[in-house]
């Protein structure tokens, strides 16, 4: 449980396309993650792993990605992580289900997606004297990044009205927690798009939020 006071840290990622079309390796969903903690130090220990794994020979990157690590990497980076202490909340968007006008653009899309993921988890995490520094994973051109950088900005002020926030976004390289956002992002997405859970199970105790937005729709729109 977090406390009532103190500063408070919030890392994202999403997983899946912003492409409304069927076709091969065209995501069915959009899901935006976040994990939560009061701590970053599990960071370094994410830094200390990688030289580990380095000294032993295994194949590692510049830095953690679950889709494209290796599964023998990807254990050792579970394990890690699942002996610090955090949550994780999720917002599952199926895209086919989204109205025209909500996805008449990607940034539009976007912005709904974070505005619903924030209103109904935020409950989570936030508390009125909580001070949050919300931490995005860049994505998209730089173009598009200034868009969705806007997007969370402009969310965040609707919706996080107590408590002092701020929010950045940097690339996954730049930050060991925001790598940790990518592992429970893809660990889900692995669930809902592939019904493959192995992952998910390895997070399931940390996760106080995974929500199916349009759950109960009926209509897909393409």
């Amino acid at each position: 449980m977090t406390d009532d006071i103190g500063r408070h840290f919030l890392f994202a990622d999403e997983a899946g396309d912003l492409e409304f079309r069927r076709g091969p390796n065209i995501s069915r969903y959009f899901i935006v993650c976040t994990v939560h903690m009061e701590s970053c130090d599990v960071g370094g220990s994410l830094l200390k792993l990688r030289r580990q794994l380095a000294w032993e020979g295994l194949p590692v990157g510049d830095y953690f990605h679950a889709t494209t690590d290796q599964q023998a990497v990807r254990d050792r980076v579970f394990e890690a992580i699942s002996k610090v202490p955090f949550t994780v909340q999720a917002t599952i968007l199926e895209k086919s289900k989204a109205q025209p006008q909500v996805r008449e653009s990607p940034h539009r899309f976007y912005q709904y997606g974070w505005f619903y993921h924030l209103k109904f988890s935020k409950s989570q995490f936030l508390r009125p004297s909580t001070e949050l520094l919300v931490t995005t994973a860049s994505i998209g051109t730089r173009k598009e990044r200034k868009l969705f950088v806007g997007a969370v900005d402009d969310v965040a002020q609707q919706v996080l009205r107590t408590g002092m926030w701020r929010t950045t976004f940097c690339p996954a390289a730049a930050d060991p927690c925001v790598q940790i956002a990518d592992y429970c992002a893809w660990a889900i997405q692995r669930r809902w798009e592939r019904n493959d859970d192995r992952s998910h199970r390895l997070i399931a105790d940390k996760i106080n939020h995974e929500y199916d937005l349009w759950s109960h729709g009926t209509i897909h729109h393409f």
